[in-house]
């Protein structure tokens, strides 16, 4: 993969002067290590409606399901003004081909979760979604959404990185015309990546693929896209990434000596244990993939899912 992975962003996080007290919320982990690989459209929702910079604070007021957008002392109500420009942008970020977008958390206008809600009664609560953040992920429900501040835990950050790489390379081989043996490749590829996330939905995707050649290849791509993001969001964990490693350790039996297998197992055990981080048991199996020459396992997403650069895996 070449060219960078287009994503949207809060215009804040990128140290854009949007704020409503004529600040910005400049986040350099996403701009300035993560930017090398991501190419952001920003949006500043409250900026872009009409609003100045400085501005009164906005706040969530009503219920959950159908808050009202009100500034925090005059009262006034912007919910339908906020909402219609919303709708207006999404259609307009339909045709950027976003992979992903990292929203500005506890955010009225921005926020992904648990922004402020203030009762009948002015007493908060973290029940919010920010109003155009609502309408985005309700119309892009396949694309992986972050906030800046999960971004800083290791495990969220990883996971939203590799799902933006897997998005990337499913839309590359859709623009591309994805034929029946594309989409088993790339089901194929992904097996043990998708086995870290889902066991069970990766069971489910494989009976997808089997349908190639019997089904409407637009159906099954809509089904099987539906799919890979439903089992990106599930968290992959210690247990998942153990099963895997040591299926992916079955793949030696006749190559490995006594040493090197006894050495690759005590490096489960220490990744099991919390000792040392996932990448020090990939780093190893890297090794022998190339040492014995496995062609299949050389296809594996899984054991180089993002740039090493990043060092996602150094800490997970």
């Amino acid at each position: 993969m070449t060219d960078k992975i287009r994503i949207g962003i809060s215009s804040c996080l990128l140290g854009h002067n949007v704020r409503f007290d004529g600040g910005h919320k400049l986040d350099r982990l996403i701009r300035d290590v993560l930017g090398a690989y991501l190419d952001f459209v920003s949006v500043c929702p409250e900026v872009e409606v009409g609003l100045p910079t400085p501005r009164e604070t906005l706040r969530l007021v009503g219920e959950p399901d159908r808050p009202r957008l009100v500034f925090g002392k005059s009262g006034e109500d912007i919910t339908e003004r906020m909402q219609d420009w919303a709708h207006r942008r999404c259609d307009e970020l339909e045709k950027e081909n976003l992979c992903g977008f990292i929203f500005k958390s506890k955010s009225p206008s921005s926020g992904m979760e648990r922004v402020k809600l203030y009762d009948k009664n002015g007493v908060p609560s973290k029940q919010g979604v920010g109003v155009f953040a609502r309408v985005f992920m309700e119309r892009f429900p396949l694309i992986p959404v972050e906030e800046d501040g999960r971004l800083h835990d290791d495990k969220l950050r990883e996971n939203f990185i590799e799902s933006l790489f897997t998005v990337k390379r499913w839309r590359d081989l859709v623009e591309r015309g994805m034929s029946a043996g594309d989409l088993v490749d790339f089901h194929s590829r992904h097996k043990l990546l998708l086995l870290a996330h889902s066991p069970q939905i990766y069971r489910e995707m494989g009976k997808l693929v089997a349908e190639t050649g019997r089904q409407e290849m637009q159906t099954l791509q809509k089904e099987y896209v539906e799919l890979l993001m439903k089992a990106l969001r599930m968290k992959a964990t210690v247990s998942k990434h153990i099963n895997v490693l040591e299926h992916l350790l079955g793949y030696f039996k006749r190559e490995l000596s006594a040493d090197e297998k006894q050495e690759m197992l005590e490096s489960f055990a220490s990744y099991r244990a919390g000792h040392v981080p996932l990448i020090v048991p990939i780093t190893l199996i890297n090794h022998y993939v190339r040492k014995y020459d496995q062609p299949y396992l050389k296809t594996q997403y899984y054991l180089n899912p993002h740039p090493l650069e990043l060092q996602l895996r150094n800490h997970v």
